[in-house]
């Protein structure tokens, strides 16, 4: 296996864990009475990273990897893990709102607003530099400004609702 194929393998292994952890919390959200709000961008969510994880498979498996970027990539793993671990059990890919639970604010969120989302924007900017392909950065890097545009704003509605 060289070492692009194995990066990808890691990181479509990552992301299949992690919906399946997220489709775990949020049904048991949902059980304690949380409610899911602006359910309608998500699919775009959905499509815009598997389009950029398709099109990583389609064009790094040949390419070099760039080791500056990829320990990156690794320090943006390990925002995740702590992103993912200061949640817990309230983490998922979904805007979902416990009434009376009181924002998260320790970790990452002490630091700065929706840490989550600056991980996201620097690994799908990163990854595909990685591999030395920033034409690719910065199309998903702009599509996924435009979903952001949309989920920050309906998160920061639902929060204040």
């Amino acid at each position: 296996m060289t070492w692009p194929v194995a990066i990808l393998a890691f990181v479509t292994l990552e992301r299949l864990l992690e919906l399946v952890l997220a489709r775990r919390n949020t049904a048991r959200l949902l059980e304690r009475g949380a409610r899911e709000h602006a359910p309608g961008h998500y699919p775009l969510i959905v499509l815009l990273h598997a389009a950029w994880l398709a099109t990583l498979w389609v064009l790094a498996p040949a390419r070099d990897v760039d080791m500056f970027w990829l320990a990156m990539f690794v320090l943006l793993q390990a925002a995740r893990i702590w992103v993912l671990a200061t949640l817990g059990p309230r983490w998922t890919t979904r805007i979902i709102v416990l009434p009376g639970e009181p924002l998260v604010k320790r970790g990452p969120y002490k630091i700065l607003a929706h840490p989550n989302y600056w991980v996201v924007i620097g690994e799908i900017a990163v990854l595909p530099l990685v591999f030395e392909l920033p034409w690719v950065a910065l199309i998903f890097s702009l599509l996924n400004a435009a979903i952001l545009w949309i989920r920050i704003r309906e998160e920061e509605r639902a929060l204040r609702a």
